[in-house]
């Protein structure tokens, strides 16, 4: 159901049945490592390029999620997800092998959660009875692309972030009742694109911030609630910067929220040592933290309400060679148990 201008209530809760989370070397010494199924020690994980890597693991979240349901692939009736690279290339390849009809997307750091989104409405409308979904990235492939490769060793500014090594997938299905404590999407609100005239690519949660307050505005407003609805409000990959900024755009809008329970994906997945400047970023970002940890902390008790709020720089690299300024997105889904 449309609520408001741009939400979508789901009333028969579709359910996060079970979940995969792969990640590379640096995620391995982070600190959410052990809500990671799969960790590889290096970032080739047995292929000749970084690419192929990537793809690896997409492949392997999604079988980890599709053994904990106890399900096969043929049981799933869509596979809808995306990720950085050009063409999506490591996600359609991967949707090539997995044979399972499939929806590619681009939202770039918000994918995890247009994903989500889309499966939960198709689910509750009864379009499908179980469905993959997640998104995914991989530090060395993203950063050959978007700005350097790593070899080079380009140094980067204290706004810049860390594209983190990994993927996570859901198995969505339909909520028949026999689901006990497993997490369910309750709404979600779609994004609108938003551009301030930043053009500095090393400076992406400045940059998101104001799609990020956009929509959360949005979602307050269109379902009646606020912060205080939520044991947790988490965007997608703001880092330091954006998340601070966040927080004063709401507050100029006259909205409060406990810093206490506003985080940020790109915080968390790290440890402080870790010299990752400003935080972490990209699709496998809120996708890792997401089907990993957080949910994770829910089936503990840590948290009853969620509300996941992925961020997306819309930019590609011919954009900014041509001195475009960065249109930004974010998608948000809220998640109970």
């Amino acid at each position: 159901m449309l609520k408001g201008k741009q939400s979508w209530l789901f009333d028969n809760h579709p359910v996060i049945q079970s979940t995969g989370v792969a990640g590379g070397p640096f995620e391995g010494n982070g600190n959410l490592a052990k809500d990671f199924d799969i960790l590889h020690e290096d970032l080739w994980m047995g292929k000749t390029s970084y690419e192929q890597a990537h793809r690896v693991l997409l492949e392997e979240a999604t079988e980890t999620a599709l053994k904990k349901s106890g399900l096969s692939a043929e049981d799933a009736q869509f596979f809808i997800a995306g990720d950085l690279i050009n063409q999506i290339t490591p996600t359609s390849f991967a949707a090539r092998d997995l044979k399972v009809p499939y929806f590619g997307l681009f939202g770039a750091c918000s994918t995890s959660m247009e994903g989500l989104a889309m499966s939960s409405f198709i689910i509750n409308y009864k379009g499908a009875k179980n469905i993959l979904t997640g998104a995914s990235s991989h530090n060395a492939a993203v950063e050959k692309q978007f700005r350097y490769p790593t070899e080079y060793g380009g140094q980067k500014p204290p706004t810049a972030q860390w594209t983190v090594t990994g993927a996570g997938v859901a198995l969505l299905t339909e909520n028949d009742g026999t689901h006990e404590n497993c997490p369910y999407t309750t709404s979600a609100t779609i994004g609108r694109v938003m551009d301030m005239g930043l053009i500095d690519p090393f400076n992406m949660g400045g940059a998101m911030a104001p799609a990020a307050a956009d929509t959360i505005c949005a979602h307050f407003n269109d379902l009646g609630v606020d912060a205080s609805h939520y044991d947790l409000i988490v965007t997608g990959d703001l880092g330091k910067i954006g998340r601070d900024s966040v927080l004063a755009l709401l507050e100029e809008k006259g909205i409060h929220i406990d810093k206490n329970k506003f985080n940020d994906c790109g915080l968390l997945i790290y440890k402080a040592d870790q010299p990752v400047q400003s935080g972490a970023s990209g699709p496998g970002c809120s996708a890792t933290v997401l089907y990993g940890h957080l949910l994770n902390e829910m089936k503990r008790g840590v948290y009853k309400r969620i509300l996941v709020v992925a961020t997306g720089a819309l930019l590609s690299p011919l954009t900014v060679q041509q001195g475009e300024s960065i249109p930004c997105i974010a998608h948000a889904v809220s998640i109970e148990i």
